[in-house]
C-alpha cells in the first residue's frame, strides 16, 4: 500500500532552507545525487556515504527510506559523537521501529513535522509523517531527547 518506486526522496528546498537556517550552515550531504544535493560537499550512492567520514561537518542527511535506513541512523549517531560534528536527519516518523529506539531516542532533539511533506517533483504529499532528528555531542544533556513539532 505504501510502496514506492524509489527509496530516495528529494528534500523540499523550502524545508531544507528552514533547517539550514536553524541548524546550519550545512557543509555535507552524504545521501545525495548530482541532481538533488543540498550542500557543496556531498556523497552519491557510488561514493557510499556510509563508508565516508563525516567528522568536522554540519551534516544534513535525507537517507534512503528503505530497509537500510537503520544503518544511516546508526552512522549519524556515531559520527555525531565527535564534538565537532552535528548531524541533522530527515526521516519517516516510524516510532515503532528498532532503529527509532536504538538511535533516534538518543538524539539531542527530535522534531515531528506538522502535516506531510511533498518530496521532489511529486504531485502528492508523502504517505507517511516525517521527523527531523538532531544528533550532536552535548555535555550534561538529559537522557531523553527534546521533542517538538516543525511546520512544513
Amino acid at each position: 500500500m505504501f510502496a514506492s518506486r524509489t527509496s530516495e526522496w528529494e528534500t523540499p528546498q523550502d524545508f531544507f532552507d528552514k533547517l539550514n537556517w536553524r541548524f546550519g550552515p550545512f557543509t555535507l550531504d552524504p545521501c545525495a545525487s548530482p541532481f538533488n544535493n543540498k550542500c557543496k560537499h556531498f556523497f552519491t550512492e557510488d561514493d557510499d556515504g556510509l563508508l565516508e567520514d563525516w567528522k568536522g561537518h554540519t551534516v544534513f542527511a535525507n537517507p534512503p527510506y528503505g530497509r537500510g535506513i537503520g544503518e544511516w541512523l546508526k552512522k549519524g549517531y556515531e559520527e555525531a559523537q565527535d564534538p565537532d560534528t552535528t548531524v541533522v536527519m530527515l526521516i519517516p516518523a516510524r516510532t515503532d521501529t528498532r532503529y527509532w529506539h536504538d538511535y533516534v531516542m538518543k538524539a539531542e532533539m527530535v522534531f515531528f513535522v506538522k502535516g506531510r511533506l511533498k518530496f521532489g517533483d511529486s504531485e502528492n504529499s508523502a504517505p507517511f509523517p516525517s521527523a527531523v532528528v538532531v544528533f550532536r555531542k552535548v555535555a550534561d544533556r538529559a537522557a531523553n531527547p527534546k521533542m517538538d513539532t516543525l511546520s512544513r
